[in-house]
């Protein structure tokens, strides 16, 4: 488990008892701020502890929920506007409008890891929305593999996400071609 610097004071009362739990191997250091209780975090576990309030999506997004096998090169982040700039080398952060931020999330547990996700049917409607801004090859590949889970999906809560856009037409008709 991920502690908080403020976590660990909370627990062991002090900077010194938090040192003194260091060295006697009962707590490990992952980064500033960040300690574990087991020797070995997968980097999953540190950034979801470090960014509490930033949503997985994106390429991070179609690879958790397992529409494709391309393992991301970065850790894609959803933050609203208002939030500062993160200045980690493995992320890549997308600023959402605040209305939008909410929408569609949802938390999953990927390899023992409880994290804040897009849903599915937000994935694909934001597949669609920057159809252009994915390698073409990338983007079949994850139309594929909705066509695969189409009977899983929940039509009506595409078509209400659908609708918060203006481009509603053009979106549901890609959604109508392109998966259905």
């Amino acid at each position: 488990m991920i502690l908080t610097y403020k976590q660990c004071i909370k627990r062991y009362g002090s900077d010194y008892m938090l040192k003194k739990a260091i060295q006697s191997g009962k707590l490990f250091r992952e980064e500033a701020g960040l300690y574990s209780d087991k020797a070995y975090c997968s980097e999953l576990e540190v950034i979801s502890a470090k960014y509490p309030d930033a949503v997985f999506c994106g390429q991070s997004a179609y690879y958790y929920h397992g529409l494709t096998d391309a393992i991301p090169d970065y850790y894609y982040l959803a933050t609203s506007r208002d939030d500062t700039r993160m200045k980690d080398k493995r992320v890549k952060q997308i600023y959402v409008k605040n209305e939008l931020f909410d929408v569609g999330l949802t938390t999953i547990n990927y390899q023992n890891t409880r994290i804040r996700v897009y849903g599915k049917e937000r994935l694909l409607i934001d597949l669609i929305r920057f159809k252009y801004k994915e390698p073409y090859d990338y983007y079949k590949e994850i139309i594929h593999s909705y066509r695969r889970i189409v009977e899983d999906l929940d039509y009506f809560t595409v078509d209400d996400y659908a609708s918060l856009f203006k481009q509603y037409k053009s979106l549901m008709a890609a959604v109508q071609s392109e998966v259905l």
